[in-house]
C-alpha cells in the first residue's frame, strides 16, 4: 500500500515559518520525484515544488526564494521548510509522489495538512 503522510501543518502568523514533513512509503523511493501541492477553497489547485532524486529542484513563482524542498532517501521523507509566509500561502498542503514530475496530477497524493497563516 502506498502512503504518503504529511506532518507539521498548523497556524502561524504572518512572517513566521513552519516546516511540512512527508514520510513515504509502498513505492520505490528513489524511482519518484516527491513534492507539494497546495488547494485552498475555491481556488485552482497549484504545484508549488518538487524534488527529483537527483536532488533537482522545481518551485513556483508564488514560492521561489521562501520555500526550500528537502529530500532524505535514506529515511524517505520530504519536507518543505516555508519561511516569510503570508495570508496568500494559507491552504491544505498534500505531498505528492510521480515518476514523471508532474506535480499538479500526480501518481500519488497524501491526504494533506491544513497550513493557515493570520496577518
Amino acid at each position: 500500500e502506498v502512503q504518503l503522510v504529511e506532518s507539521g501543518g498548523g497556524l502561524v502568523q504572518a512572517g513566521g515559518s513552519l516546516r511540512l514533513s512527508c514520510a513515504v512509503s509502498g513505492i520505490t523511493f528513489k524511482d519518484y520525484a516527491i513534492g507539494w501541492l497546495r488547494q485552498a477553497p475555491g481556488k485552482a489547485r497549484e504545484g508549488i515544488s518538487i524534488i527529483s532524486s537527483d536532488g533537482s529542484t522545481y518551485y513556483t513563482d508564488a514560492v521561489r526564494g521562501r520555500f526550500i524542498i528537502f529530500r532524505n532517501g535514506h529515511e524517505k521523507m520530504v519536507s518543505l521548510q516555508m519561511n516569510d509566509l503570508t495570508p496568500e500561502d494559507t491552504s491544505t498542503y498534500y505531498c505528492a509522489a510521480d515518476p514523471a514530475r508532474k506535480i499538479v496530477r500526480p501518481e500519488y497524493w497524501g491526504q494533506g495538512t491544513q497550513v493557515t497563516v493570520s496577518s
